[in-house]
């Protein structure tokens, strides 16, 4: 099958499931490919060693513009983005908005014992920060393996330090967990599995949080990758067009989010930036957040590929995780 064929267009066109734009509500800025972790299933390429990250002067144009607009939340991914020296002062910007933004940050959260970074927990606290963190297992070994050693242990640390300041506890101090699964294979029922999440983590390590969202490995950088070496590439791109479902595509990140680069571009997720695949004007250039208009966009087409079906296969997998039951 040729390469360039758009197979999930198709799907979308044979269930009568068009995906088209509503308003933004959310911006989800990837600050940037530094890491102090190298998980087998980031979809970033994420690592210690990644020069890639937002500068002030990014950072300076995208608040000016974020302020004009009336979109609520600002989510921040990479990376880690803590690590990025200017997180701070973009977090303290935005709290201080005259019209008050939910602000999520995805943590991975052994960033809290790493040298230099005490700071984090004790300021996520103070500014009301939402935490969407990875913890893909309640068992050590599945952890680990995916991962680095000693992740887990690295992890339940943190947590326990983010429990003792109110997250968890406090309806103001949300703090929710992300399971990925360690292979080539769905993530199994949501709810199911937060029942499962929450009692062993309380009746082992005292720990309790929000919501557990259950994210599908997409198959591309480093996951991708990982599926080659094992010869199963093939098979797992089978796998999520199988399981297609249209029941999902009302629910699509894509439709409400608008995505930025380190650089300031705007994509329609962060899988499509991952994939250099950015929201293009007339003339093919890409758009700089600052330089759109959030009516416009509204009506602009959602770019797509075949890694789409990583989203809309079986329960659905978005940035809040499942998007049906």
């Amino acid at each position: 099958m040729p390469q360039f064929q758009n197979d999930f267009d198709t799907a979308l066109s044979a269930a009568g499931a068009p995906l088209t734009r509503a308003r933004p509500e959310i911006l989800q800025i990837n600050v940037g490919k530094l890491c102090n972790l190298t998980c087998v299933h980031c979809h970033v390429n994420a690592g210690p060693g990644r020069k890639e990250i937002i500068t002030g002067e990014t950072i300076d144009r995208v608040l000016d513009w974020f302020a004009k607009t009336d979109i609520p939340t600002l989510d921040l991914t990479g990376g880690t983005p803590e690590m990025v020296p200017d997180f701070r002062r973009l977090v303290e910007a935005v709290r201080h908005f005259p019209q008050p933004r939910r602000v999520m940050d995805r943590l991975n959260a052994t960033i809290l014992g790493e040298p230099g970074y005490e700071w984090v927990a004790d300021f996520l606290a103070e500014h009301r920060i939402e935490i969407i963190a990875s913890m893909p297992c309640y068992e050590p070994a599945n952890v680990n393996a995916q991962r680095g050693n000693g992740v887990f242990d690295a992890s339940i640390a943190a947590f326990q330090k983010l429990n003792a300041l109110g997250y968890g506890r406090d309806s103001g101090l949300q703090m929710h967990f992300v399971y990925n699964p360690n292979g080539a294979f769905l993530p199994p029922d949501q709810d199911e599995l937060e029942a499962d999440y929450k009692r062993e983590m309380a009746e082992h390590f005292g720990i309790v949080f929000n919501k557990l969202y259950c994210i599908a490995n997409m198959p591309i950088a480093r996951f991708a990758s990982y599926l080659k070496r094992n010869n199963q590439y093939a098979d797992y791109l089978v796998t999520l067009k199988d399981a297609f479902n249209p029941g999902t595509v009302a629910g699509l990140m894509c439709r409400n989010t608008i995505n930025v680069s380190w650089e300031g571009a705007v994509y329609d997720c962060d899988f499509n930036q991952m994939m250099n695949l950015p929201l293009e004007g007339a003339e093919g250039m890409s758009f700089k957040v600052w330089d759109l208009d959030p009516e416009t966009f509204a009506q602009t087409a959602i770019r797509t590929g075949n890694h789409c079906f990583g989203c809309t296969a079986g329960s659905g997998s978005s940035c809040g995780g499942a998007l049906v039951s």
